[in-house]
């Protein structure tokens, strides 16, 4: 038997997975998104001790604002907002500075001219 005549009991029924199917499958969960959620109790004698929820949700960014879900954006461990915070105020206090040191510089002009003036 050559190999173009093979039996049919060679024949894998496996389904043969590549890249291109799993990037497919992985961009189809990220446009849709997928929700697991799950719930661990501990009780003994009839006595809670332990509870835990598990919600958990992959999507992509976008996905997640579509359906109005941004907390990363205000969280600090996972992004730089505060860092920008910061850096806002300080420039805002910085510009504040500078405007009360000329107002305070040019009244000292004021009250410095006004005494020049009396001396004469």
């Amino acid at each position: 038997m050559t190999e173009t005549q093979r039996s049919p009991m060679f024949v894998s029924n496996r389904p043969q997975s590549s890249p291109e199917s799993l990037a497919d499958v992985l961009e189809r969960v990220l446009d849709k998104g997928i929700v697991i959620v799950g719930d661990i109790q501990v009780r003994l004698l009839d006595i809670e001790l332990l509870t835990i929820k598990v919600r958990l949700m992959v999507a992509s960014v976008d996905k997640a604002r579509e359906m109005g879900i941004n907390w990363w954006e205000g969280d600090p461990f996972v992004s730089n907002l505060e860092d920008e915070q910061k850096q806002d105020e300080e420039l805002d206090l910085r510009r504040r500075l500078e405007a009360l040191e000329r107002s305070v510089g040019s009244q000292t002009e004021i009250v410095e001219g006004e005494t020049s003036r009396e001396r004469r």
